[in-house]
């Protein structure tokens, strides 16, 4: 039996290649699949099911691309949605034998109606691992209020009354020893208090996690669920129905949008009004020098959610810019959640915009000490926290406004051109991404904060709030 955990740090997505007797089975794929084809390969296997825990919400699974490529069944459990590719829909408790192992089909639903988890079943007939997909986090369970963006009929209270059931009927009987796999970790959206962990007994989870009191009745644990939550990002509803209906092969979304563009094309396509210009370059890197409208989202962070965050919609035409070498890793970041409109890269980067006679712009970055300097000498700058609020309800610079950029485009109005800001996130990323977007509308009175609110901290040159242990990291 060999059972191998591929994550994906950006999504924190985790993915299960499995394998016995030369047999093979892929879980929640990861949209780039030809790792798993190479392993099999490598490995003397062929890949028999594609099994699917649910139609995901926060990334384009690789089913399609995997089963087209491979010749493997895509399994999803019951559900009556149809599917725009050849699907098999199981029925609960149904068994899939992949060698001498043996692979259980659990419905579970709640994070969405058709969710379920696959009960590894080994050749002695003894249950070694649960993988859960959404269901069953390490230190948490998967958000309710998804799958109601998609079925105008589901509540977040009915969907977290199914969840209930469940963890209860299904998954809570099972054998304290059973390896807990699930299908993400911290830093996901489809839950709010993930632990960074990836693997746990189902026995430590019953006495750890919040979601498995045995003495928790269901009304108690609907508003325990639901405490917390904040608006899922945009682009899920459309990354469940590309995850449903398919979508273009990787293998063409990467051809067209490794598509090198001379300066002077590239500003024909940025300067349309429906196309964005995204900068993948490193926070530090991008202040210097940067095409005019640019934003700032860089490879080295959380960059597909924070592209499909902000863009919303799928479709959107995206023309970015790289480090020389990290074409095709951008084009695949962007597609890992539904992005696939990528027109081309800009040929030769900043220096051959330069080169070319047209103008940059810069934002410019001030560590806490030159901060608190200019502060103490001109006193009308306002200090602009773009955390999350739950992080700013954790911990905060005193009289600091917080405007999340996860809802930039609503919070916006309450940033005054006329005013001046020190604009900080945790590290620097976010507030790049927040200055950026700035820059792009007209705001010139701000100064990026470097090292954001753990260098403030730090300093001691600023007044904090007293830590208060967040209920939610959503």
């Amino acid at each position: 039996m060999y059972v191998k955990q591929m994550y994906t740090g950006c999504l924190a997505e985790a993915a299960y290649y499995i394998e016995s007797n030369g047999e093979a089975a892929i879980i929640d794929p990861l949209r780039e699949v030809d790792p798993y084809i190479e392993m099999a390969k490598e490995r003397g296997a062929k890949i028999k099911y594609v099994f699917e825990t649910h139609f995901h919400a926060d990334f384009v699974s690789g089913h399609v691309d995997l089963a087209d490529k491979t010749g493997a069944t895509i399994v999803y459990g019951p559900t009556t949605m149809e599917t725009g590719f050849d699907a098999y829909i199981a029925k609960d408790n149904e068994e899939f034998k992949i060698g001498d192992l043996t692979l259980r089909l659990l419905h579970t639903p709640g994070h969405t109606m058709e969710s379920s988890c696959y009960l590894l079943i080994d050749k002695d007939g003894k249950k070694r691992g649960l993988f859960t997909g959404d269901t069953l986090f390490i230190g948490d369970v998967g958000r309710p209020d998804l799958a109601q963006k998609v079925i105008e009929e589901l509540t977040e209270e009915k969907l977290a009354a199914h969840l209930y059931d469940s963890l209860r009927n299904k998954i809570m009987p099972l054998d304290d020893d059973i390896i807990v796999y699930p299908g993400h970790g911290q830093g996901s959206a489809c839950g709010k208090m993930m632990s960074s962990d990836t693997t746990d007994t189902l026995g430590h989870q019953k006495r750890t996690n919040y979601a498995l009191k045995p003495d928790m009745t269901k009304a108690e644990f609907i508003e325990e669920l639901l405490t917390g939550l904040t608006p899922p990002p945009g682009y899920f509803p459309q990354n469940v129905l590309m995850n449903i209906k398919g979508y273009e092969h990787l293998d063409e979304v990467i051809e067209e949008g490794t598509t090198p563009l001379p300066p002077q094309q590239f500003r024909t396509l940025a300067e349309q009004d429906d196309v964005a210009i995204i900068d993948t370059r490193d926070p530090e890197v991008f202040e210097k020098a940067f095409v005019p409208g640019s934003w700032n989202v860089g490879l080295d962070g959380d960059f597909a959610p924070w592209v499909g965050t902000l863009l919303k919609d799928v479709n959107q035409k995206i023309v970015f810019v790289s480090e020389e070498g990290k074409e095709e890793e951008a084009v695949t970041r962007f597609a890992r959640v539904g992005f696939d409109n990528v027109k081309g890269y800009l040929e030769g980067g900043i220096k051959a915009w330069e080169k070319a006679g047209f103008d940059t712009e810069e934002i410019k970055s001030m560590k806490p000490a030159e901060m608190k300097k200019k502060m103490k000498s001109e006193n009308d700058w306002k200090v602009l926290d773009v955390r999350r609020n739950s992080e700013y309800d954790s911990e905060h610079v005193v009289d600091a406004q917080n405007t999340p950029l996860d809802y930039i485009e609503k919070n916006l109005s309450e940033v005054d051109p006329d005013k001046k800001y020190f604009v900080h996130c945790k590290g620097g990323y976010r507030s790049m991404i927040f200055s950026s977007i700035l820059k792009s509308k007209g705001y010139d009175n701000f100064i990026n904060v470097d090292g954001g609110f753990d260098a403030l901290k730090e300093s001691e040159l600023f007044e904090t709030t007293d830590y208060v242990s967040p209920k939610t990291m959503l």
